[in-house]
């Protein structure tokens, strides 16, 4: 799967009973599955890539986009009825897609959390009791939900109201819609009243907000949320941004581009920027020539990469701690505003993308990225007006931020506690 999903399973990996299965990747992985798994994901890492090709990439990147395809949210209507890519997976389950993956845990009658849909319908299918499946996008295809919704038992962890406004348009009743919020990282949250967060945040508002507009504005609002300092200078003023890539690989030339344009600040100690390779050694090589061109012998670039994905999740995890800004496609990463990072949108790759692009411009968390040739200039004016200070304070206000914790009540207690407060939940 792509980092979309596994991401989302992996600050829960505390709760597994042995540790997080990867469909199509365990030892119990027949030839037949494992070699239907890789004709998907290989399919989809070639057309996820074609999009920036000139002239037939558009085209190619059409054919995926066309499966993936979310129909528009409104006019509100009932779209419970099944579609081709519904019965495609159906008959795909049928020819063993998940196999591997039942056969472990079919042997325990124990619930099973899923962040992919195949997993939860093959689950479901096979007639296990508990299925959980998390959302990883504002807004979802049809084929995340069973063929005959009303029949299935497969319960929903929805990471915002969208998400479970589409979940009852395609048949799946309340009682199995659990709106929690995307599971972040633990690490990153600290325990249930945020007190990491609001750390990180508190020290991330006075390096977005050199000139004060934004505490002119919203100073008391802060205070009282992370106390009366809060986003006052502290006399850090190197920015961090962090640009990551897809699990695909594709858009690692716009990471290029930004330290091209950000070169003389890097080499001068104003900026650093973290280059998000994740496992691709590809696309490390490619992050390694950049760093050589523009800082060969100080941490003004940094390349994050592991070839074992948790490692990786474990890296980008501890550089978000000291993160000021966060560019990335609007993928599951989205959520992450929750934590006050503003969100740059590089262009989307496929449907859920635009989804979840229009979640952010909604909660206004996250700022369509201008060309990246010139970001020296039009970041330096977003800073001096207190526009990233304000998306990042948009961002944690907005979005649901106890995702992990509110997976875990629902498991504990079979039910998920509506919280009193728009703010801390």
């Amino acid at each position: 799967m792509g980092y979309g999903h596994q991401r989302a399973a992996y600050p829960l990996r505390g709760m597994a009973e042995e540790e997080i299965i990867t469909v199509g990747a365990t030892a119990f992985v027949s030839d037949s599955e494992r070699k239907l798994w890789q004709r998907m994901t290989g399919a989809y890492e070639f057309f996820s890539r074609t999009k920036g090709l000139p002239v037939f990439g558009p085209y190619l990147f059409s054919i995926l986009d066309s499966m993936l395809k979310i129909p528009s949210f409104y006019p509100m209507r009932n779209l419970s009825n099944t579609t081709f890519q519904v019965n495609l997976l159906e008959s795909l389950v049928d020819k063993g897609l998940c196999s591997g993956m039942l056969e472990i845990t079919s042997t325990k009658n124990i619930p099973i959390i899923t962040s992919f849909y195949a997993s939860a319908i093959a689950a479901d299918r096979k007639g296990c009791n508990k299925v959980y499946c998390i959302i990883c996008d504002a807004d979802i295809n049809r084929v995340w939900v069973s063929k005959n919704p009303w029949e299935s038992r497969v319960e929903y962890f929805a990471p915002c109201g969208k998400a479970a406004q589409r979940l009852r348009a395609y048949g799946v009743p309340d009682e199995r819609i659990h709106l929690t919020g995307f599971p972040l990282p633990v690490e990153l949250l600290g325990d249930e009243t945020l007190d990491v967060l609001k750390r990180n945040l508190a020290r991330r508002l006075s390096r977005l907000d050199p000139r004060g507009r934004f505490r002119a504005r919203h100073g008391k609002n802060v205070a009282f949320f992370l106390g009366q300092d809060a986003g006052a200078p502290t006399g850090e003023e190197m920015l961090t941004i962090t640009y990551a890539v897809g699990g695909a690989g594709a858009q690692k030339e716009i990471g290029r581009r930004i330290a091209n344009s950000l070169r003389d600040k890097i080499q001068a100690g104003e900026i650093r920027l973290n280059l998000v390779a994740g496992t691709r050694v590809e696309v490390k090589e490619y992050f390694d020539a950049v760093k050589a061109d523009i800082a060969p012998d100080g941490d003004g670039i940094q390349i994050i990469h592991s070839e074992s994905l948790h490692e990786f999740f474990d890296l980008f995890n501890h550089a978000l701690h000291e993160t000021d800004l966060l560019w990335t496609k609007p993928s599951e990463l989205s959520f992450y505003c929750a934590l006050g990072i503003p969100i740059i949108m590089s262009p989307t790759i496929g449907s859920q993308e635009k989804f979840n692009k229009k979640w952010l411009r909604e909660i206004r968390g996250g700022i369509k990225q201008e060309n990246p040739d010139y970001a020296n200039h039009w970041l330096n004016d977003l800073l001096n007006r207190g526009t990233l200070a304000e998306a990042a304070w948009d961002g944690f206000l907005k979005a649901r931020k106890l995702g992990t914790f509110k997976i875990r009540q629902v498991l504990a207690n079979g039910f998920l506690e509506k919280a009193a407060d728009p703010v801390m939940r």
